[in-house]
């Protein structure tokens, strides 16, 4: 449980938000999934803004993968890779590579480069037709590129996809290998570095401590009971574990931990790489993920491979559904299956001022955890969440007013 001193401007409200992530990263690492970093994306920038990232090391994933017809195949996502890429044909090659020239250069602030393209109106499955690009292409870019969960994108103005599509070139770009990372000696390391952090700006934090009761008071929260205490505060965040009477079941996650002693094949022996199936490929309304570390990372032993499977249920025989993943890693050493309910909150918190948080889903980045923690953070505190205007300033290091 946290409590934080009171904040007088908003740059300590940011904070204390964010170290609410210790609840959310260590529910998330308690449930054994695997979550890579985007590398232009929102988790990262948080951690640069805020310096979260003295406390971190991260190694990047070597590798960036998508199924097609039973077999994987590096996802394209420069003009040199798509030409290249075994994912398509001669013309398909031509045409992918045209697309990747306009998303690049688009600029929606400059409608010379919109190339008849309106990004407010104009649907991304009419930008598809507009290249001519086929549906299997359709479903790497939606969802290998995009990072898309379903097809429901294709329906609405394309901007939101064209620059989800240039953070992923974005990222890749840093590093080359894939538009991932992973920090060292595993997710744990996360909370610890909000937990620092958070200490910094007057945070206390109580450790092995069972919530008995959370504690009401006029409908608004007032503290948190433990052990016969109670700690007071005027707000509080938690996950849906903690106010079932507060939350509703939005559906269930398969999540699948595979101990291997071999790289995934067909990855070009990468110690680490994410793989994603579409939904299309294995007739299904959602994706399957596979996410693969190891020793590499200092989470595994030397030679050990760990692999993650999720994917939302979608019938009453979730192992069958997540098959076709787990044939690409046999021989599999061994393996944990684990079915959890997702849970989302009824209520926005504000009259209660309980803020709940989203169960996690079963992408394998952290961009809907983040986008999750902007909209508490609203909720928290009326306003939208501004990386630029988040960034520490020198003079509140420490936490201080600034002069």
């Amino acid at each position: 449980m946290l409590q934080g001193h009171r904040c007088k401007h908003l740059l300590r409200v940011f904070i204390k938000c964010l170290s609410s992530f210790y609840y959310l990263s260590t529910f998330l690492f308690g449930h054994s999934d695997l979550l890579f970093c985007v590398i232009s994306g929102q988790l990262v920038k948080m951690l640069l803004y805020t310096e979260v990232t003295r406390y971190l090391d991260f190694k990047v994933v070597e590798g960036s993968f998508v199924y097609k017809g039973g077999k994987i195949y590096k996802v394209p996502s420069t003009e040199t890779e798509a030409l290249a890429s075994n994912l398509m044909g001669m013309f398909e090659k031509r045409r992918f590579r045209k697309f990747l020239v306009f998303v690049a250069n688009f600029d929606e602030n400059d409608p010379k480069t919109f190339e008849g393209v309106d990004p407010k109106t104009t649907t991304m499955r009419d930008v598809y037709k507009k290249f001519d690009l086929g549906q299997d292409v359709i479903d790497f870019t939606g969802h290998a590129l995009a990072l898309y969960r379903t097809d429901d994108y294709l329906d609405v103005p394309c901007l939101e996809t064209i620059n989800r599509i240039k953070l992923y070139s974005e990222s890749l770009a840093r590093y080359g290998k894939s538009p991932y990372l992973y920090p060292l000696y595993g997710l744990g390391e996360l909370p610890q570095g909000f937990a620092r952090l958070s200490a910094i700006y007057g945070g206390t934090y109580m450790l092995n401590k069972p919530v008995d009761e959370i504690v009401m008071e006029g409908g608004h929260v007032i503290g948190v009971k433990s052990e016969g205490e109670v700690a007071r505060c005027k707000q509080l965040i938690c996950d849906p574990s903690y106010i079932p009477d507060r939350v509703r079941k939005a559906g269930q996650v398969i999540r699948v931990i595979c101990i291997l002693s071999h790289p995934i094949k067909n990855t070009n022996d990468a110690n680490s790489c994410q793989i994603i199936i579409p939904q299309n490929q294995v007739n299904r309304n959602s994706d399957i993920y596979v996410c693969m570390i190891s020793y590499a990372h200092n989470v595994a032993a030397q030679g050990k491979y760990i692999a993650i499977v999720s994917t939302t249920v979608e019938t009453s025989e979730p192992e069958a559904e997540i098959e076709p993943a787990l044939e690409l890693l046999e021989p599999i050493d061994q393996k944990f299956v684990a079915i959890s309910d997702l849970y989302e909150p009824t209520d926005d918190g504000t009259e209660s001022q309980v803020f709940a948080s989203r169960s996690y889903d079963a992408t394998t980045h952290f961009e809907t955890t983040c986008n999750d923690i902007k909209d508490i953070y609203k909720r928290m505190t009326g306003s939208d969440f501004d990386f630029e205007n988040m960034k520490r300033k020198q003079n509140d290091v420490f936490g201080e007013d600034e002069q």
